[in-house]
């Protein structure tokens, strides 16, 4: 007998009560004064009559991973879907609360611990979209369609180098309405269009997308959730025309109308069947230099800063360095925090990262820990072409997933990040594993 669907969506407020410090810009005393748009938790829930996935999207950063671990027992608690079916992650709003506190390789004393209060917020709207998503379980129809996008970004390092315009659309409709229920999307690009200057809260562009597909298309309060793709080495900065909110819904509104016209021409089906699996794995440590060598390449990027800008460097190329810069820092404190142990010790409660696998009908749904480079996502669709990456999933771990020339390279990417290329390596072979598992 044919598998009949169900579906459920839902949409929880997170959005400070009060004045947080925003994440994402270092040196910047970046307090809140008030809020430009809401910061939401977004569930969806899937059931095909023998199993069930939930993935919920988050207006934040990143989710801790002890929040994560606590959330998805809080839900499968209450709802009985298995923890290894619950697919938590982040859009990594550069203008939402800081959530992680101090650790090796912090190089900013600015940047306050987490506030409690705002934690335990989150993780209760993580909790009631979960559950009130599952309690919207009715007979539904799925549709599945790729989208296109251009101008929202490129690669931050190369405008002209890796990138992936693709954008997968998921949307689930009432099966006897005809009734739109809710849509989820995946993007390779950081939300960074609002800088350290702005002191509104806000879920940046991927928020405006939803904002106009919610105006023009479906209607207030419409589930939409957003997962960030392999976005580590992927900016708006090639693009925009200055750091703004009317640049963000700009872009936004690129976002929302690709999906509208994907949505148009979609084909509808209920007859899907859903898995999941779920695997751990240590990312090795790269290689850190002495305390020395580090403070002397953080004030040779120092000095490179200071010339650019002085001497008419085009803005764009300005803010690569000043982020290399940032990155020099970061390699000398964590060079610091090898020297004294404390690396070793936070480490271990970051390790093992999870890799998990959601599959709808033809598509996998992948889960990546991290900040990863689109190479290693690019690779795994080339093997794989109805596979698509979510990264900032299910727990934070320090910094981003490099490519080998990256490091070469040593920017800010590659000079922040705690793990080598080999955890790029280890990503794809991984996944591999992971999706002929399930295949089989």
């Amino acid at each position: 007998m044919a598998r009949k669907l169900k579906a459920g969506a839902a949409c929880a407020d997170i959005t400070p009560a009060d004045s947080q410090f925003l994440f994402g810009y270092p040196h910047v005393k970046r307090y809140s004064t008030g809020v430009h748009d809401r910061l939401n938790s977004t569930a969806l829930c899937l059931d095909d009559g023998a199993e069930r996935i939930l993935f919920v999207s988050n207006d934040i950063a990143y989710v801790p991973k002890d929040m994560t671990a606590r959330a998805r027992r809080r839900i499968s608690k209450s709802t009985g879907i298995a923890e290894n079916a619950i697919m938590l992650t982040a859009t990594h709003t550069h203008s939402g609360p800081v959530i992680l506190s101090r650790g090796p390789g912090n190089y900013d004393d600015v940047v306050p611990n987490a506030d409690p209060a705002y934690l335990k917020l989150m993780e209760d709207g993580i909790v009631a979209a979960a559950e009130a998503a599952v309690a919207a379980l009715r007979p539904a129809e799925i549709g599945l369609v790729v989208a296109r996008v251009e101008g929202i970004g490129t690669n931050r390092r190369d405008p002209s180098g890796p990138a992936d315009p693709e954008v997968p659309v998921l949307m689930v409709r009432d099966s006897a309405t005809r009734k739109p229920m809710g849509v989820m999307t995946v993007y390779a690009m950081h939300p960074t269009v609002m800088h350290e200057d702005s002191t509104l809260v806000s879920a940046d562009f991927p928020g405006m997308a939803r904002a106009y597909l919610q105006e023009h298309v479906f209607g207030a309060g419409f589930p939409v959730l957003h997962h960030t793709g392999a976005s580590g080495n992927q900016s708006p900065r090639y693009c925009v025309r200055g750091q703004t909110f009317a640049e963000a819904e700009r872009l936004g509104a690129i976002l929302g109308r690709a999906v509208e016209q994907a949505v148009a021409g979609m084909v509808f089906r209920s007859d899907i069947k859903l898995g999941h699996r779920q695997m751990s794995f240590d990312y090795p440590v790269r290689d850190l230099p002495s305390v020395a060598d580090a403070a002397a390449k953080e004030q040779s990027v120092r000095e490179k800063f200071a010339r650019q800008q002085q001497d008419g460097t085009p803005r764009a190329v300005v803010r690569t360095t000043e982020c290399d810069l940032f990155g020099a820092e970061a390699t000398h404190a964590l060079a610091r925090s090898k020297a004294n142990g404390a690396l070793a010790a936070a480490l271990t409660s970051c390790m093992p990262a999870e890799m998990q696998l959601l599959r709808v009908g033809p598509w996998n749904f992948l889960g990546w820990q991290g900040e990863v480079f689109i190479e290693y996502a690019l690779e795994v669709r080339r093997r794989n072409p109805d596979t698509f990456v979510i990264t900032c999933a299910n727990g934070s771990v320090s910094g981003y997933v490099v490519t080998e020339e990256a490091a070469r390279e040593g920017g800010y990417e590659a000079s922040t990040s705690v793990f080598s290329t080999d955890s790029g390596r280890l990503l794809v072979q991984h996944s591999q594993e992971l999706l002929d598992s399930s295949a089989n």
